[in-house]
């Protein structure tokens, strides 16, 4: 049984006529007439690679259903604009596209921030674009919907030692799969090596929570190149020192901190690498150059398949993206949905405690099946897609 329709449901490419940019929505499927999932934009963006983020989500939303949550997945989606977010017409190109999906957001797909863009900036844009809210599509299904929002709004409104909350949920789920991971194998924490790609939303939020746990982070990239010590960088003076693209001002360096090049992350001397910045970082050539015992993709699609089955085959360990990077989403739900309430020790705890679940169920389903950890979700979230549609119903 596969997760998800050999065709999306609706696939759509949208073109700009002011800038000729493209953009893609890719809706995977529906539950209860709704789906769920993020908008990025990178130059390069395609609609193939949209098409696999919006399966991603499908299996995201299924892999949390909890029957006794309040919480009820939703399908998967996905949107995409191929335009660099430095470019001086991006902010008027992602308005004309909100503008021009409109009617999806307003009642099939609900969205929020991806690569390449921020929650504000998305909530800026949908509010000059006509829409009430990115995820007002599910205000429906809310038994109260007054009551929810303001709850989600103050959840968004929390800061956590200067970073947001909203920024911070989906790193905890990260940074809690890496320490599942090493409980299994009976790692410790302490001085375990770490290194990431990308310190942007999920990559600063991830480090800071490794960083915390008592692991060393000895390499950090950004789109200016790699920043590393073997002794351990200052995450708290770089993330201080990020712009809103995570860009570290090179002034924040002491002196101990070495500059390499843009992929030195993948070969830093680490058990953990976690690509938290692109899709398709990891391909069948710099796979080989790949030391570390595992690799947590906290960015969708950062390892192309043909990598992960070489880099398997070696013995070393791919987390999936559709569990390690699914807290974010998650949270959002949990939240509006009134699982939890707008409060960030009950929102990290009940996001550790999910995400160790989902983590070990997936590894220890994996080891008995002699197969990898994303054959395995992808095996759970075939087991779960019927009950969901049996309970619910599914438009494919």
């Amino acid at each position: 049984m596969t997760t998800s329709p050999a065709t999306p449901l609706i696939s759509l490419t949208w073109t700009d006529q002011e800038t000729g940019h493209q953009g893609h929505l890719v809706i995977d499927r529906l539950v209860r007439g709704v789906s769920s999932g993020g908008l990025r934009m990178r130059a390069g963006c395609t609609l193939e690679e949209v098409t696999g983020l919006a399966r991603g989500m499908t299996m995201k939303e299924v892999l949390h259903y909890n029957p006794h949550s309040r919480y009820i997945p939703l399908g998967g989606a996905k949107g995409g604009i191929d335009c660099d977010p430095r470019d001086p017409a991006a902010y008027g190109v992602l308005v004309r596209y909100l503008r021009a999906v409109r009617p999806y957001i307003e009642q099939l797909w609900t969205t929020g921030e991806d690569l390449g863009l921020t929650q504000d900036l998305v909530d800026r844009a949908a509010a000059e674009a006509g829409l009430v809210s990115s995820v007002q599509a599910v205000y429906p299904l809310l038994d109260d919907e007054g009551a929810a929002r303001r709850r989600l709004a103050d959840a968004f409104a929390i800061d956590v030692d200067g970073i947001g909350l909203d920024e911070l949920v989906g790193g905890c789920g990260v940074a809690e799969s890496v320490l599942t991971a090493l409980d299994r194998a009976g790692v410790p924490h302490r001085d375990t090596r770490v290194a990431v790609q990308g310190l942007g939303t999920m990559g600063g939020a991830t480090a800071r929570f490794l960083a915390r746990a008592g692991l060393r982070v000895v390499a950090v990239a950004d789109i200016k190149g790699t920043v590393a010590n073997p002794a351990g960088l200052d995450i708290e003076a770089l993330l201080a020192a990020r712009d809103g693209h995570g860009t570290v001002d090179r002034a924040a360096l002491r002196a101990e901190d070495r500059e390499l090049p843009a992929d030195a992350w993948l070969t830093a001397d680490a058990e953990v690498l976690v690509p938290a910045a692109v899709s398709y970082a990891v391909d069948t050539t710099n796979q080989a150059d790949i030391t570390a015992r595992w690799i947590v993709e906290a960015a969708n699609m950062p390892v192309v398949p043909e990598a992960e089955a070489l880099l398997a085959a070696r013995g070393i360990t791919v987390l999936p993206d559709v569990v390690v990077n699914s807290g974010t989403n998650a949270w959002w739900w949990w939240t509006l949905f009134g699982d939890i309430g707008a409060d960030a020790d009950e929102a990290f705890a009940y996001t550790r405690r999910s995400m160790r679940a989902l983590v070990d169920r997936i590894l220890t389903r994996a080891e008995a099946e002699g197969s990898t950890p994303r054959a395995a979700a992808h095996a759970l979230a075939a087991d779960r897609l019927p009950v969901v549609a049996e309970r619910f119903g599914s438009f494919r």
